[in-house]
């Protein structure tokens, strides 16, 4: 029955401390089938995820407590999660930070601040290489 035939989504988390670029995120995507998780912090995140696997991760760099590089460590030592594709995002000016995302084996990297188009075309860029999803 074509009417209940339901589109696949893909599950994106989010960690950044600033809520500004949260609401961007979605933004940018919010045309897509995509379900969006966010976390304010390395820590939330890391208990989101022992929740729910998602498709696609996008973290900042510059976070209390934990920063993104940490966070991207234990999430590539924990075996149901290495696989899953990872963008850092941090200040356009962050030279350092680019290099080390690329040195460790990110999966890209977003400067911020960043256009609309841009970000959303590198979530579904991805999302399709790792994972077909429906536009």
């Amino acid at each position: 029955m074509r009417g209940n035939i339901q589109k696949k989504t893909s599950t994106i988390l989010f960690i950044d401390d600033e809520s500004n670029w949260l609401e961007a995120i979605r933004m940018a995507v919010d045309d897509q089938p995509l379900t969006i998780i966010t976390a304010t912090s390395g820590e939330e995140a890391l208990r989101k995820l022992q929740r729910r696997k998602p498709d696609l991760i996008l973290s900042d760099v510059r976070m209390p407590e934990m920063n993104g590089f940490d966070l991207f460590e234990k999430v590539r030592s924990n075996p149901k999660l290495k696989t899953v594709p990872y963008v850092f995002m941090s200040s356009i000016d962050d030279f350092d930070a680019k290099r080390t995302a690329k040195l460790i084996g990110a999966d890209g990297y977003i400067e911020k601040p960043f256009d609309l188009e841009s970000v959303k075309r590198v979530v579904l860029d991805l999302l399709l290489r790792f994972k077909p999803i429906h536009r």
